[in-house]
Order: structure tokens, then C-alpha cells, then sequence
């Protein structure tokens, strides 16, 4: 067996030395698809932090990829064709910033995760998923009728906008911003899970009637770990909108949800890097296996298959031969 740390090692080499081979061998596709891997791994890093620590089955996760996809589209676009967002009662003009259209994508998905999750955690179980996954499709039908900003053909973006000092249309450079935001959100998790916040949290997750029993609101931490979680996916959003120069209401699509979810799964539930591996897994499965066949999701389902019968650790799991080991 691989001690988990050697195994997170190894993924951070592979993050690394990828990208550094195909700026070598002159691959920038092989780039692009690195940071699709890298923006759908904080996504995942995100939900993590909701399933993970907080045992929260939430099928609507694509809402805050989708907000996030979408601020930096509306921002984007009045950008470019010099248009205000806003004239009254506050003026508020388009922008090309990344760091501020984060921000925006950041308070935005916050807003909306504090309000679904004041109304989806009174329930619980398969109550709660359907409410969340109820949530997604709200969204995704509102993004269809949005004319003002393409419907259901989605909104493109002429020019990737700018982070100070760097040429973001660099695929290596761009890659490295979206590597940066990803060590820290690991970080971030990690920290989270190990402070008393986490672990009350984690015991919420296992034993909800004796932290009640202490003092303790279990359904205030949840909702603080749900809010916390889809500010991280919806700035995920705004990266993947950014990668892509375009944007669509399939970004809310309940499938994202479960793809953002599969990434966790095939990872390991609960582990600091099994939304890496998971990314990893996936981006790579739907790049090779995608090229032979429109039907290569039969192979995802057959790992998937696997790791549920055999590894319910996720591929961390099964290589470091231990079952769970939190964020």
C-alpha cells in the first residue's frame, strides 16, 4: 500500500511536470486540458467540503458553477461592448478583471448557497437532494429564457480578461492561475477539517444528537460549510467560464452536479485530493475515450461500478488501503 501523503505527492508531481512536458513539447491543447482538470478539481474541492465533512448529498452544486459561469459572462460582456450592468439607482459598468469578477462570482454564489441552504437543510436525506437538485433546474429553465444574455445558444466572450501582470491568453500562464487558486482551496479544506469547526462539523456528520446535546447548532455549522462550499465551486465557475470565453445554461445543468459529484467519488469521499485524482480520472477518460466513442460514459460507469463494490475509499482508498480519512 502508498501512504496517502506519498499518493498526494505524487498528484502534485503529475500537476506539475504535465503541464511543464506539453510547454516543452509545444502541446497547448495538452495545457488546456490540465486546466480543465484543475477548475473542475476545485469545484469538486468545494462540494467535498459539504459531502465530505458535512455528509450534505447535494445534486445542485452546477447552481453555483453556473452563477459563478455567469458573473463573469455578464461582467464580460458589458465589458466589451462598453455598456453599464446597471445606470440606477447605482451605476455599475462591465469589467476584464479577473480578481474583481471573482469576487463577484465569490459573493454571488455565497448569497445564493446561504439561501438554498436555509430552506434545503430543514430537511434531510433524500429530501434534501431533491430540494438541491430542485434548486438546479430552477436555474437551469431561468438561464434558458434569459434572452438578454443568449438564452439557450449561451453568451460568448471575444478575449479572456485580465489578471495584472500576466498574458492570461498564455495557456501555461492562465493554467498556473487556475494551479494557484487549487493549492490554496486545498489548503483552505485542509485547514477547515482540522479546526474545531471542521471537526465539529465531522461530528454533526456521525453523531448529530450529541453535539446538539453539548451546545452546539448542528444545522448553523452545516449551513456555514454549504455557504463555504459553493463560494469555492462558484469561483471554479468563473474559471471554467474564463477557459472556455463562453458561457450557457447548461453550466446549471443537474448532469454537471453529477459529474462534479463522480469526480468525489471516484477520488475518495472525504479525502484532501480525491477531487484531484477524480478530475484527473474523468478529464482524462473523456479525452481519450471520448475520441473513440460517444459512448465512453459505459467505461466511467463500469469504474464507477468498481470503486462502489470494491473501493468505497475511492482510488485513494484502495491505494493506501484505508476506507475514510478526512479533508
Amino acid at each position: 500500500m502508498i501512504a496517502e501523503r506519498h499518493l498526494n505527492a505524487v498528484i502534485v508531481a503529475i500537476l506539475l511536470a504535465v503541464p511543464a512536458w506539453a510547454l516543452w513539447a509545444d502541446a497547448p491543447f495538452t495545457i488546456t486540458l490540465m486546466t480543465r482538470a484543475a477548475i473542475f478539481a476545485l469545484a469538486a474541492v468545494g462540494l467535498n467540503i459539504a459531502l465530505g465533512l458535512g455528509g450534505l448529498v447535494s445534486f445542485g452544486h452546477a447552481v453555483f458553477f453556473g452563477l459563478g459561469g455567469y458573473t463573469m459572462g455578464i461582467l464580460a460582456y458589458h465589458a466589451q461592448t462598453y455598456t453599464p450592468l446597471t445606470e440606477a439607482p447605482l451605476l455599475i459598468e462591465g469589467t476584464k478583471s479577473m480578481p474583481v469578477i471573482w469576487l463577484g462570482a465569490v459573493a454571488l454564489a455565497s448569497l445564493a448557497a446561504l439561501l438554498i441552504g436555509v430552506l434545503s437543510l430543514r430537511t434531510g436525506g433524500v429530501y434534501f437532494i431533491m430540494i438541491t437538485l430542485a434548486f438546479g433546474q430552477m436555474f437551469y429553465y431561468f438561464a434558458i429564457s434569459w434572452a438578454a444574455y443568449g438564452g439557450e445558444d449561451g453568451l460568448s466572450i471575444y478575449v479572456r480578461n485580465e489578471f495584472p501582470g500576466l498574458n492570461t491568453l498564455d495557456p501555461i500562464q492562465f493554467y498556473g492561475i487556475c494551479l494557484a487558486i487549487l493549492g490554496l482551496a486545498l489548503l483552505m479544506a485542509h485547514r477547515l477539517a482540522k479546526s474545531p469547526f471542521g471537526l465539529a462539523l465531522g461530528a454533526v456528520r456521525q453523531v448529530p444528537q450529541r453535539v446538539e446535546t453539548v451546545g452546539l447548532d448542528g444545522m448553523r455549522l452545516k449551513l456555514v460549510a454549504f455557504v463555504i462550499s459553493g463560494a469555492i465551486t462558484g469561483l471554479a465557475g468563473a474559471l471554467f467560464a474564463d477557459l472556455n470565453r463562453f458561457v450557457s445554461p447548461t453550466m446549471f445543468s443537474w448532469q454537471l452536479s453529477g459529474e462534479i459529484m463522480v469526480f468525489i467519488i471516484i477520488g475518495g469521499v472525504g479525502r484532501l485530493f480525491g477531487p484531484v485524482i477524480g478530475a484527473l480520472v474523468f478529464v482524462g477518460l473523456e479525452h481519450w475515450l471520448g475520441g473513440l466513442s460517444a459512448y465512453w460514459h459505459i467505461y466511467l460507469g463500469l469504474l464507477l461500478l468498481v470503486i462502489v463494490l470494491f473501493g468505497r475509499g475511492g482510488i485513494v482508498g484502495m491505494l493506501s488501503g484505508r476506507e475514510r480519512n478526512d479533508v
